[in-house]
């Protein structure tokens, strides 16, 4: 067998491929180390607040150090306000993996408050950091360059909602799907935040299985009773 002639490129062509191969890998692992910050200041935050929260409680949790805090976000402001996108970009994800009924509109709307209240019980984190920021009357999201389109996936979904209801005669057409979002998720925010406080004033417990089930369907009785046509 005849050894192949060598060839110049071939070695330019192996110092390319390792190039690639070293960047790739050199991408991964700031990806990696990124969403380490986050995950670590997402607990921090919710813990000690943003004022609590110190660069070296987030890089020790984070098992990182304070300068990789600054490389990637500039600032502990700058971490905060990526922090609460990254929430509403996984709350918006987890919205578009929900199968809705769209040929049965009123069940699909309940399928929106369901998930909804799910969510809010499955990650009380998003609940206070949410709480901590309104405490702060929303300075920091504010300065969010995408804040903004945040909000308009799940009120596209309800406003599909409500055009199929409309078609097929069950809806009222006045209804606006701005309205209805904010209704459904003020209701479930309201009892999931408070639930503690209101626990205590009212004597029971309203993280049982039994009160959340009760609640969801005076909610879901609620919101189909505003969008129904009488």
């Amino acid at each position: 067998m005849k050894s192949k002639a060598f060839n110049p490129s071939d070695i330019e062509s192996a110092k390319e491929l390792w190039r690639s191969v070293g960047g790739a890998r050199e991408l991964k692992v700031h990806r990696d180390t990124r969403e380490d910050i986050l995950q670590a200041a997402t607990r921090v935050f919710a813990k000690h607040g943003f004022e609590g929260a110190t660069l070296q409680k987030i890089s020790k949790a984070a098992k990182s150090v304070d300068r990789m805090i600054y490389y990637y976000f500039r600032s502990k402001e700058g971490l905060f306000i990526a922090v609460l996108e990254r929430m509403y970009v996984q709350m918006n994800h987890a919205e578009s993996l929900i199968e809705l009924s769209s040929d049965k509109p009123e069940q699909a709307l309940s399928e929106v408050i369901e998930f909804v209240m799910r969510y809010y019980r499955e990650h009380p984190e998003f609940i206070t950091l949410l709480n901590t920021e309104n405490l702060h009357q929303g300075r920091h999201i504010v300065k969010s360059l995408h804040a903004a389109k945040y909000s308009s996936p799940a009120v596209n979904v309800i406003k599909n909602i409500l055009k199929r209801g409309q078609q097929m005669g069950l809806f009222r057409s006045q209804v606006r799907a701005l309205d209805v979002y904010l209704l459904i998720v003020s209701t479930n925010y309201f009892y999931v935040s408070n639930r503690f406080t209101l626990s205590a004033f009212l004597g029971r417990d309203l993280q049982a299985s039994k009160e959340v089930s009760r609640w969801r369907k005076f909610v879901t009785q609620t919101v189909l009773s505003t969008v129904r046509i009488e």
